[in-house]
């Protein structure tokens, strides 16, 4: 597949505080592509700007709320005359058995994962259109193969991958090329996050390898730049992952068996858990809630 050169670019990277929207930022810029940083934490936002090789510029947004998503797309455009290259990134995870689950939290993360995304290619695909860009929607191995305890990380990660594939069938006559990025459990604030509640690292933990490792971010991030210079359809953040779509079909059954297992084994020490969102990021959406509905 052929590449195109990352040089004068300009990019939208949402959730970009930290984790993968931060590094990925900071690895693009590297390459004289020119940022737009989009988040919760205006004060996060505008040192990862004032630590980017490139120019660039931050925006304070839910990603979830369409007239402000609108507005920073206009001023975008405004800032640095088009938009190349959009990756929507932004998202949060809670944990937990779904009987017990927080409806609020449970929500937020459908509203942000996989609403919030299309609230943003809703209002970046009119530029898309008009550069013949590239859109790349962040998904997780949680697309590809359900999990016990994540019911709404699950759901909304498979969300986006049909959606994502739907508009990619929508817009590639228009010259927009639209990509899912995949990734396994990352060493990130989110997987940290979530490793604090016992149960849930534990569980991980028996996973069948591959899929029980932490992976390091910058590799993940490395092939996330390489697929976005490729403008593929598909990339996986791991090696692996690839592999994983061919056997995808018997994954559900295969998950529903061994989950069964396992959560009788964990069922003393499930009552109890946190049930709110996990993670800084986390931390962040819920305090902008606090604060908007304030």
């Amino acid at each position: 597949m052929s590449r195109v050169s990352l040089e004068g670019r300009v990019a939208v990277v949402t959730g970009a505080a930290r984790g993968v929207g931060e590094l990925l930022a900071r690895k693009l810029s590297a390459r004289g592509v020119r940022i737009a940083l989009v988040g919760l934490e205006p004060d996060t936002l505008k040192e990862v700007s004032a630590r980017l090789h490139s120019d660039s510029d931050h925006w304070h947004a839910d990603v979830t709320d369409q007239e402000a998503m609108t507005r920073v797309a206009q001023e975008v455009k405004e800032r640095f005359g088009r938009v190349d290259i959009v990756v929507a990134n932004a998202g949060v995870a809670t944990g937990g058995p779904f009987v017990d689950s927080d409806p609020e939290s449970w929500r937020r993360v459908i509203e942000v994962n996989l609403v919030g995304s299309a609230v943003t290619a809703r209002a970046f695909l009119p530029l898309l259109l008009d550069s013949r860009g590239y859109l790349l929607q962040i998904a997780s191995l949680a697309a590809i193969t359900p999990a016990p305890m994540m019911s709404a990380y699950c759901a909304s990660k498979s969300g986006v991958e049909a959606y994502a594939h739907s508009l990619r069938a929508e817009v590639g006559y228009r010259g927009v090329k639209v990509g899912i990025g995949y990734l396994s459990w990352t060493d990130t604030d989110m997987v940290r996050g979530a490793d604090q509640e016992d149960v849930m690292r534990e569980l991980r933990q028996r996973l069948p390898w591959p899929s029980n490792k932490t992976y390091p971010l910058g590799p993940a991030v490395d092939r996330l730049v390489d697929g976005i210079e490729r403008r593929a359809g598909h990339v996986y953040g791991q090696w692996w992952l690839r592999g994983m779509q061919g056997v995808r079909g018997y994954l559900p059954g295969l998950i529903g068996t061994v989950g069964q297992r396992e959560m009788r084994r964990f069922a003393p020490r499930l009552t109890g858990m946190r049930t709110g969102l996990v993670g800084a990021g986390g931390a962040a959406d819920e305090q902008h809630r606090t604060t908007r509905r304030d």
